[in-house]
């Protein structure tokens, strides 16, 4: 039950005391005004709009701009086919460009960096080839997928008599180059790829078909990566290795069966090997693939062109070329055919006829056989046949036809 309010009462409504005396009563608090709002821009006339179609076809506008160009265009029928006509002006100022590499850019970037600071140990000449078009394969190895892995590649080549040909996969192809590039890595004291397979004096088909048979070179007992992984890590030591050897071991033999070539041809060989297969793969790919550079193209052309003296003599002991029409002694000057590669990479060079080791003499030239540089290599890698190669010639015919059959019958698999 309440009763009227005492003092009591009233005391108790008056502010408490602080410890400093008796506290104010809170003053009231009072919001802040609202800020005014912002003054609204005039839109952008027509001509302004106009004026700005320019800058929007380059795609320089801001987004403020962009946005009032682009609204604009939905309601001016002028303004939106000038527009049209701008941006196509555009396009023609700044064609497309290929999404494909350029082929020369890895030479070019290396040229810059060794130009501001020479290699420690650079790559001699004679291997620069190799590292070039190992590089460019593995380039393309980078872009294909699991299943142009396994896509049916054809090897072909000259068997000596006609074209032979063989169906396999850009995997076994990769398998193929490390196990003949293993010839060159054993001289080099390098692991062999075939291990304990590796039968001494076995030809380079020989090698291929025993590394096939292994689980690292069956292309279905394992991931593509992993073909590609150890032909990559094999080529960049044979690289390295060649480079800390020197010059004087340019000239240490390295062994394809019967026969034997220097380490430095080799290194080109192998190049050329490379090279050939690499268009192999891109053929059956459809992708596109350049050919190698003028200097590297000149070397592997000079290799076939040495190489054929032997290769006539060769084809007359097998019974598959008519034998010389004199025999001319080692050093004394015998028939000879001029032999002219034309294009990027070519040359003149003088064939011996009736010896390898006769000497050639412009005198004695009884036939001139022109072709282009990238062509005789297709003739050297068994891709064409000799009597469909596109040659320029004179002379004597049996000496032409030596020579053609001669040069596919460097090919092999």
């Amino acid at each position: 039950m309440s009763g009227p309010a005492g003092p009591e009462a009233t005391r108790a409504q008056e502010p408490p005391d602080g410890p400093d005396g008796p506290t104010a009563p809170p003053r009231a608090e009072h919001p802040d005004p609202p800020a005014p709002p912002a003054p609204t821009l005039p839109a952008p006339t027509h001509k302004v709009l106009k004026s700005l179609l320019g800058a929007w076809a380059l795609a320089a506008c801001s987004a403020e701009e962009t946005a009032a160009v682009e609204e604009h265009l939905t309601d001016c029928a002028t303004c939106a086919d000038e527009a049209v006509r701008l941006r196509d002006a555009v396009a023609l100022l700044h064609p497309e460009d290929n999404l494909d590499l350029d082929p020369r850019l890895r030479s070019r970037v290396l040229s810059a960096c060794l130009g501001r600071r020479p290699a420690r140990v650079p790559v001699p000449d004679w291997v620069a080839p190799y590292d070039a078009e190992t590089a460019r394969l593995d380039a393309l190895l980078h872009d294909i997928g699991e299943a142009e892995w396994r896509a049916p590649v054809r090897l072909k080549w000259f068997d000596g008599e006609r074209p032979v040909a063989r169906d396999t996969t850009a995997a076994a192809v990769i398998g193929h180059l490390l196990a003949v590039d293993g010839l060159v890595a054993a001289v080099l004291g390098l692991p062999d790829p075939l291990g304990a397979l590796a039968a001494e004096g076995a030809t380079p088909t020989e090698r291929t078909e025993a590394f096939w048979t292994t689980a690292a070179g069956d292309p279905a007992g394992q991931a593509p990566g992993a073909v590609r992984g150890g032909w990559r890590e094999q080529s960049h030591a044979l690289t390295r290795t060649a480079s800390f050897a020197g010059a004087e071991a340019a000239g240490r033999p390295v062994p394809y069966g019967p026969v034997s070539l220097p380490l430095a041809d080799s290194f080109v060989d192998r190049a050329f090997e490379c090279w050939v297969h690499a268009v192999d793969i891109a053929d059956a790919i459809d992708y596109p693939y350049a050919s190698p550079s003028a200097g590297h193209l000149h070397r592997m052309v000079d290799l076939g062109a040495r190489l054929l003296p032997a290769a006539i003599a060769g084809r007359r002991r097998d019974g598959l070329a008519p034998p010389p029409h004199a025999l001319v002694p080692a050093g004394a000057p015998g028939r000879t055919l001029h032999l002219e590669v034309e294009g990027s990479g070519g040359g003149h060079w003088y064939i011996p006829l009736d010896s390898p080791g006769a000497t050639t003499s412009a005198a004695e030239t009884v036939a001139h056989v022109a072709l282009d540089a990238v062509e005789f290599c297709r003739l050297a890698a068994g891709h064409i046949p000799p009597e469909e190669a596109a040659a320029g010639q004179t002379g004597d015919r049996q000496a032409i036809r030596d020579a053609l059959y001669a040069t596919a019958s460097l090919s092999r698999l």
